[in-house]
């Protein structure tokens, strides 16, 4: 047995021994035929002990991306997907968890469908089974500091996870030291994203007045749905409206408005249903092929403990396609809960951001029933500088009482991505580093 393939079966089972150290994973069956796959690095810090450092969890979008593949190689991890360190990466001033949720997504797997997660309320509730083994074999992090941070639709998840966490905190059920929730470019009111593309779009130049018009058009069809609680068909007539964009704009990237979408994911496809094609477009560009062959290869083979007749990624579009119903419920009155329960919660948004456009953000912010609202919309922001280019604004923030909005300049909208060290920054100052 090799030692990587020992070191796995070690870690897996929960055992200490001299072997353990920078790294653990394994997985939780948070529900029957339902099996969470998580994996942790320890800080490699220089400077601290991981004791002495938060401990960060990473939630991935989709739903169906994964933390343990996306999030892990493509922005925060300790390698990159050539298996090259990291300049930027979180693991320097944080322990990282990567959990591959909900269900089915990245490693983790259902035994049946009927096992999948079709809404965030059963998403935080498979989390807590999670956060429950975790703490409990891990009990080194109770007292550490806990943070999470999310992307996309990841931080949808986030904040309904968030608040399952802290009632479950004071009713004594999980012992962790809960510090706060980060919400990256996150899906927390689809409808408010929706209704900014066109006039976002067409402030940076990239629709004409027609195209503006049939964008608002799409758009209130869209809100129409929502506003009649029919979640199923605007999910659908936001899948129209993403073509719509698309058709108006020679294909801009809804993820970063400088750049276009590449053929395959504009290209038609005869007798496709929506939740094909936006899979194609927004679960698929997770999964790439040379990603795809790392995880099922190397990693694989390193972690030792995948079922055979699991593939990473295998699962993600019927997670996505069982999510379909709930996902553009709005989950802004969760982050109101939040804040009045006195969590820690951050927002940050990338500028160049389009599928979660920062002027979307700012309109669900503004709606907030949090008493502190007032007194944070009077503060003006603080320009940060980029921390590669002294005297270059690299971001603003404003922070008032538990809530911190980050403006992250000339990034998209996987963050870390696009503006590694400006993201780094900006965990270090959220988890309370400088």
């Amino acid at each position: 047995m090799s030692v990587l393939v020992l070191l796995a079966v070690i870690v897996s089972t929960g055992l200490c021994g001299p072997l353990e150290g920078k790294e653990a994973w394994s997985y939780v069956e948070v529900r029957d035929g339902a099996h969470m796959f998580w994996w942790l690095y320890y800080t490699d810090s220089q400077s601290a002990d991981y004791q002495d450092l938060p401990l960060v969890m990473w939630l991935q979008g989709g739903p169906g991306g994964s933390g343990s593949g996306f999030g892990n190689f493509e922005e925060i991890g300790p390698l990159n997907r050539n298996l090259e360190p990291r300049k930027t990466s979180w693991v320097q001033a944080a322990s990282v968890l990567f959990v591959d949720n909900p269900v089915g997504t990245g490693f983790s797997y259902t035994d049946r469908p009927d096992s999948y997660a079709t809404n965030v309320a059963t998403v935080a509730s498979d989390m807590l089974v999670l956060l429950q083994h975790f703490f409990a074999e891990r009990s080194e992090f109770q007292s550490i500091l806990f943070y999470i941070f999310s992307e996309s639709y990841g931080g949808k998840m986030a904040a309904a996870i968030s608040l399952e966490l802290t009632k479950a905190i004071a009713e004594g059920t999980v012992k962790c030291n809960f510090a706060g929730v980060a919400l990256g470019d996150s899906w927390i009111s689809p409808l408010d994203s929706v209704m900014t593309w066109g006039p976002y779009l067409y402030t940076t130049s990239l629709l004409d007045d027609f195209g503006l018009a049939d964008v608002s058009s799409a758009a209130e069809a869209v809100k129409r749905a929502v506003e009649q609680q029919q979640f199923q068909k605007a999910t659908e007539l936001w899948s129209v409206l993403e073509t719509v964009v698309e058709q108006n704009t020679n294909g801009v990237n809804f993820y970063n408005i400088l750049t276009q979408e590449p053929d395959e994911r504009r290209s038609t496809v005869a007798g496709e249903d929506f939740i094909s094609l936006q899979t194609r477009r927004h679960i698929r560009p997770l999964h790439s092929q040379s990603l795809s062959e790392l995880m099922n290869g190397p990693i694989r083979k390193k972690l030792g403990i995948i079922p055979q007749n699991v593939t990473w990624g295998g699962q993600a579009e019927y997670v996505f396609s069982y999510m379909a119903g709930d996902f553009m419920r709005p989950v802004v009155d969760v982050v109101d809960q939040l804040l009045t329960a006195g969590v820690n919660v951050t927002i940050y948004n990338g500028q160049l951001d389009l599928i979660v456009d920062t002027m979307g953000q700012e309109l669900w912010v503004k709606r907030l029933n949090w008493e502190g609202l007032p007194g944070f919309n009077k503060l003006r922001w603080t320009p940060l500088d980029d921390p590669t280019s002294p005297g270059v604004t690299g971001a603003f923030c404003k922070t008032y009482k538990n809530f911190s909005f980050y403006w992250i300049l000339k990034a998209g909208h996987m963050i870390p991505s696009d503006q590694g060290p400006m993201a780094l920054q900006m965990m270090r100052m959220i988890t309370q580093q400088g």
